[in-house]
């Protein structure tokens, strides 16, 4: 099965919170209330330095598509 990129989720047990979750390497669920991030893989100390390199413009990415979804809410 093929997923996009980025998923937009929610759950009332957390009612401000919104979920992006990044279903590429390195996966990720971010929660924009807060910009906490989880990461889903599991990495080694070599992996650091190129997960490191690479998350700041995943969570920009992750930020972006969530401004694109909302935007196509309200049209």
């Amino acid at each position: 099965m093929d997923f996009p990129k980025f998923l937009l989720g929610d759950n009332t047990d957390y009612p401000d919170a919104v979920f992006i979750v990044h279903t590429e390497f390195p996966r990720f669920i971010i929660n924009l209330e807060n910009d906490e991030v989880e990461w889903l893989e599991d990495f080694d100390a070599s992996d650091e330095e190129e997960l490191a390199n690479e998350a700041e413009s995943l969570i920009e990415q992750a930020s972006a598509f969530y401004d694109r979804e909302v935007s196509r809410y309200e049209e």
